[in-house]
């Protein structure tokens, strides 16, 4: 996250990988099915940048997604011609049974339809894909030939949270899904498959993601981006299946939504609270959950700049740099003030509570070096406690705050938990892992072993760092695509296939410590072959039918 996060970091290794095989044949691992989805190779010429210019195409395209505005569907051919093949979207369809027929495609008098008994579930659904198709909405009404007709599965007849199936025959197309997400996503590969093919081949299409947590992070803390750019991914995140938005908007070097609580602190380039709520409330009509991170007990540079008395000093009197002092109550109660106050803000259970770098784990002899937190760790908890169970003790009183706004779904830096002490984290608090440099590093196996969850956001390949400091590099598309996986959790190296089901999912995440380094629709471009290309392996991170060249194609084909 900070510059000193990442300082410790080893030059990446290049070792390109060969051309993946086109037409591979899919194992639908999840229902024991099989699929033959044969995905052309396409035309055009390879592009060879690897770098975050790798793609030509703009990130405008998501723009046009919105409900407003229709979304010329592309390409514009007759709607009597036939489609065969599978559909191309990203990310790929898992399980494609052929039909027999002519298939689908919007014509002047198709109707997006929501069928009787869904509408309370589904309206939104329905109507914001006739907005993007430019066609009409109904609902309560026979479906009838040429349109597209939105239901809630029976209970039992589908494959889960986020599964769907879309059914194509007799020159209409049906989806139903195991939630009001699993129609959505039935929705958005339509959506793609009319840009990149102009419509559906007859055939059911079942699919379902193999992680549940698909996400992108952002860091407006050092860098402020517009709430219309912010907007813009959520839009891009929903025509991609993703599902959170990590939202870290304090920091050292700005505090970026405005509060009532304490407008000391705030920057003056900020987010008003109310477009906090039109960014949260568009979040959720993709079936995007927004989880915010105020990140402490470090990281509080913009906290301490309005209250100096809270800063951590060591014994020489020396101040740590974004670190408050746990030792002084003051903390607590603003960083609790705060944490109340945002709570209102945004809704749901999930919250990050950040817990990485704080200055005082990262010396030799933290006990020696503060020794006001080595006073407050024994008269809390006994004599064996060092500083490392202060700041494990303050990571729990700040998620003790958050229970009381029903904030259950509580998550923290890698580094925020400690081995060997007298004060221990909840299992069920889901471990971040970005990093194994930091000082007393442990390996992803720990955390798993000791029976908790972990969220991929290894920084080898999912970190976008403004400005490439100590020696990042923007991630590739290509590099996530070809060798990355939710079980490489750090550097390159996987973790064994039993603990698969204990890695939630991942994350793309954007730090802005050079923020002018890239400008907001630079950092958009950049983005958008690594966000589509980890939107694929967090849907389905087994090796893919198609090779890197025909995925950027496909991406630009799709939006």
């Amino acid at each position: 996250m900070s510059n000193s996060r990442r300082s410790h970091r080893a030059v990446r290794g290049r070792v390109p990988r060969g051309a993946l095989v086109a037409g591979a044949v899919v194992a639908l691992a999840a229902a024991g099915t099989v699929t033959f989805a044969a995905w052309p190779d396409g035309e055009g010429r390879p592009q060879s940048s690897e770098s975050a210019s790798e793609s030509a195409a703009s990130d405008q395209d998501a723009k046009s997604a919105d409900a407003g505005r229709p979304a010329s569907p592309s390409p514009a051919v007759s709607s009597t011609r036939p489609v065969s093949g599978p559909p191309r979207t990203i990310p790929f369809v898992r399980d494609v049974r052929a039909g027999r027929g002519t298939g689908w495609r919007p014509a002047a008098t198709t109707r997006v339809v929501v069928a009787a008994g869904s509408e309370a579930a589904l309206a939104d659904e329905g109507r914001l894909l006739a907005g993007e198709l430019g066609k009409g909405y109904a609902q309560s009404v026979p479906a009838r030939t040429g349109d597209v007709e939105l239901a809630m599965g029976a209970p039992g007849s589908t494959g889960g949270p986020e599964s769907y199936t879309v059914t194509t025959h007799g020159g209409r197309v049906r989806i139903t899904g195991g939630d009001q997400a699993g129609v959505f996503y039935g929705t958005r590969t339509l959506k793609q498959a009319v840009r990149s093919g102009g419509g559906l081949a007859d055939g059911v299409l079942r699919d379902a993601p193999a992680k549940p947590k698909r996400g992108f992070a952002l860091d407006t803390a050092r860098k402020h981006f517009d709430a219309s750019w912010i907007e813009d991914r959520i839009r891009e995140m929903g025509d991609l299946k993703l599902n959170e938005f990590g939202l870290h908007f304090s920091d050292d070097q700005g505090f970026r939504i405005a509060s009532d609580s304490h407008p000391e602190i705030v920057s003056k380039d900020r987010l008003t609270q109310a477009e906090v709520r039109r960014i949260v409330a568009l979040a959720a009509s993709r079936h995007i959950r927004v989880i915010p991170e105020i990140d402490s007990p470090g990281h509080l540079g913009a906290v301490i700049a309005a209250h100096p008395d809270l800063q951590l000093r060591s014994v020489s009197g020396k101040p740590s740099r974004g670190a408050v002092d746990i030792a002084n109550p003051k903390a607590a109660r603003i960083v609790d003030e705060l944490l109340t106050e945002y709570a209102e803000l945004f809704p749901g259970s999930y919250w990050h509570l950040g817990g990485d770098e704080y200055r005082a784990l990262t010396v030799s002899n933290p006990e020696a070096t503060y020794p006001q937190l080595t006073r407050e760790a024994h008269r809390r908890y006994g004599a064996r406690a060092r500083v490392q169970d202060l700041a494990t003790g303050w990571l729990n009183d700040r998620a003790e705050t958050l229970a009381e706004y029903g904030k259950t779904d509580i998550r923290a830096w890698n580094d925020g938990y400690f081995a060997g002490g007298v004060v221990d984290t909840p299992k069920s608090r889901e471990v971040a892992y970005w990093t194994g440099k930091e000082i007393g590093a442990r390996e992803p196996l720990e955390y798993l072993k000791e029976g908790r969850e972990v969220l991929n956001v290894n920084d080898e390949y999912l970190y976008y760092v403004l400005g490439e400091p100590n020696t990042f590099q923007y991630p590739t598309g290509r590099r996530i695509y070809d060798e990355w996986t939710p079980r490489v959790l750090r550097g390159s190296e996987s973790v064994p296939a039993r603990y698969d089901d204990r890695i939630t999912g991942g994350q793309l995440a954007v730090w802005s410590d050079y923020h002018n380094a890239q400008t907001q629709p630079q950092v958009a471009h950049g983005l958008r072959l690594p966000l589509r290309a980890t939107a694929q392996k967090l849907w389905d991170a087994r090796k893919p039918g198609l090779d890197w060249e025909g995925f950027k194609r496909l991406a630009g084909e799709v939006g």
